[in-house]
């Protein structure tokens, strides 16, 4: 028996969104994410919010609910320019002020400025960061391989990005999994007087049975907990050491159509034949 990792429900394709800086601006891209069901995650500079932005970090856990907080560093800073210990004071004091206005978790960080190395990496694992974006834009729907150097598929300024959405939403080749990658600054709206890009991208991708909508945080979680899953010989049997479910798809043995999908709960081994 052979299976392939979808995403949850047998989906084979994701859309995620992520911004940072956190600015007053992303209180009208949070009203068009929630209209057209789409989950973003909001890397946020806690010490870096001007009087203006006091009243938005002070309702937080509201503004972004249903959404993730991630970290963004609390000075803005780049990171390859300071010394280990700034670093760690960067990501820490962002981390326990963030945790603190949303009453959340945070473990996800996106790179202030783009930059980062092998040593910064480390750093960030070693703090409890899961996943660490870039701004290095791919063009493609391909999942990283390096959660802590996550590319993503382009910023929303990209020229062709409607033509990316539509040859993303029409994709329909289930073996392979697919993720496409929107990210920016919100008040590049307001800068750029193109609203209308995101509220449009956004209306076109929503409300599709074979997309899943996460945030970063859902996605690299999954994907490890799905790489992690554990094969009997004969592949019949998987076990799930994750607490998360996670869905595969069966596939017979003499040809490649895609099979029922089966959810491996998390903790079980579950027969798939």
């Amino acid at each position: 028996m052979f299976s392939y990792i979808t995403f949850p429900g047998g989906r084979s394709k994701a859309l995620t969104l992520s911004y940072d800086d956190g600015r007053r601006q992303d209180r009208r891209l949070v009203e068009i994410f929630n209209r057209y069901s789409i989950k973003g995650t909001f890397h946020l500079n806690s010490g870096w919010m001007d009087e203006e932005l006091i009243e938005m970090r002070a309702a937080a856990s509201e503004l972004y609910a249903g959404h993730e907080v991630a970290t963004h560093s609390l000075t803005h800073p780049t990171l390859t320019r300071l010394a280990d210990t700034d670093i760690v004071m960067q990501i820490m004091e962002d981390r326990k002020n963030l945790e603190h206005l949303t009453g959340r978790i945070v473990r996800g960080h996106s790179y202030p400025n783009g930059a980062y190395n092998e040593n910064v990496k480390s750093l960030l694992k070693n703090l409890g960061i899961a996943y660490a974006r870039t701004t290095k834009e791919t063009g493609d729907f391909e999942l990283p391989e390096d959660f802590l150097e996550w590319h993503p598929t382009c910023h929303h300024s990209a020229p062709d990005l409607l033509e990316k959405a539509k040859k993303f939403a029409e994709f329909k080749k289930p073996q392979y999994l697919k993720l496409f990658y929107v990210w920016g600054h919100s008040y590049e709206f307001d800068r750029d007087d193109n609203w209308n890009v995101i509220e449009g991208f956004c209306e076109y991708l929503s409300d599709r049975d074979d997309i899943w909508y996460a945030t970063n945080i859902e996605i690299a979680d999954y994907m490890k907990a799905a790489r992690g899953l554990i094969y009997s010989a004969d592949g019949n049997h998987i076990y799930n050491p994750y607490a998360a479910d996670v869905w595969i798809a069966k596939l017979p043995d003499n040809g490649p159509e895609m099979g029922s999908v089966v959810k491996i709960p998390g903790g079980e081994n579950v027969d798939i034949t």
